[in-house]
């Protein structure tokens, strides 16, 4: 039997019959909510459709932008250098011992042209379609098609472990601080992005570059993918080349010589 304080009586006043109905004030919130959620879409859109990728097309072509106007500021910052470098060769008051050790230090340090025999690597996505070429592998994920950073610097370690004298990525000349990275599918190298094909040419004996390409596990690592999934790989010999001198800044921003 119920308790009268659970179901009123015949007779009982209206106030003690009415009980609190937790459902109606949820409802109520559910519905605040919604509506909170509509306005801030309406105010976010301004009438325009947020389900396109309008935005994300403006960034990337900001991207690509800047990364052409960089590429006009290392070509007039190189332009200038050597300008300077001209007329401070013309009475620098320094000895010709002087300006060897010099030289020498600028080749070592990237900054000068290089010139030698040279091999080259090209590196590219697989195929977007690419399925498994080789019995007992899984099929694809997108993730197995495209080239990672590691893949490009497991390249530019190898070449510096084979002698290299100097290596370059693309158009640009690495030196001591270049930092290969990748973003998404893009490489972004000293302030300019670049899509694949990705080229790497080191200059240095193309034996031994060769034979420290074969002998690195990430590169075999990299080879299973190139068999099973298609990605690009491609090392060519390229004869005698020259080497573009490092074109941007190099000063260092944190590092300090040791006395």
């Amino acid at each position: 039997m119920s308790n009268s304080a659970d179901s009123p009586q015949a007779g009982s006043s209206p106030a003690r019959g009415r009980r609190f109905r937790p459902v109606r004030v949820l409802t109520a919130a559910v519905f605040a909510l919604a509506g909170l959620i509509f306005f801030t879409s309406f105010d976010t859109a301004k009438g325009t459709n947020i389900r396109t990728d309008a935005s994300l097309l403006k960034l990337s072509d900001l991207i690509h932008e800047r990364s052409r106007d960089n590429g006009e500021l290392e070509e007039s910052n190189a332009a200038l250098r050597d300008d300077i470098e001209s007329l401070a060769e013309r009475d620098d008051g320094r000895t010709k011992s002087e300006d060897d050790k010099l030289a020498a230090l600028e080749e070592k340090a990237g900054t000068q042209e290089l010139k030698g025999e040279a091999i080259s690597v090209t590196l590219d996505d697989a195929p977007p379609d690419a399925t498994a070429k080789l019995p007992g592998y899984p099929e694809p994920q997108p993730d197995y098609l495209v080239i990672h950073q590691q893949d490009l610097q497991a390249v530019v370690n190898a070449l510096w472990q084979g002698g290299a004298e100097g290596i370059k990525v693309m158009d640009q000349r690495l030196i001591s601080t270049s930092a290969v990275r990748c973003v998404g599918n893009t490489l972004i190298l000293q302030g300019r992005v670049y899509s694949p094909p990705y080229n790497i040419q080191a200059v240095g004996d193309p034996g031994k570059l060769k034979k420290a390409l074969a002998a690195s596990p990430a590169i075999q690592n990299y080879m299973v993918y190139v068999n099973v999934y298609g990605l690009g790989w491609k090392v060519e010999d390229d004869g005698t080349v020259t080497l573009p001198g490092y074109s941007g800044t190099a000063d260092l921003q944190y590092a300090q010589p040791v006395d």
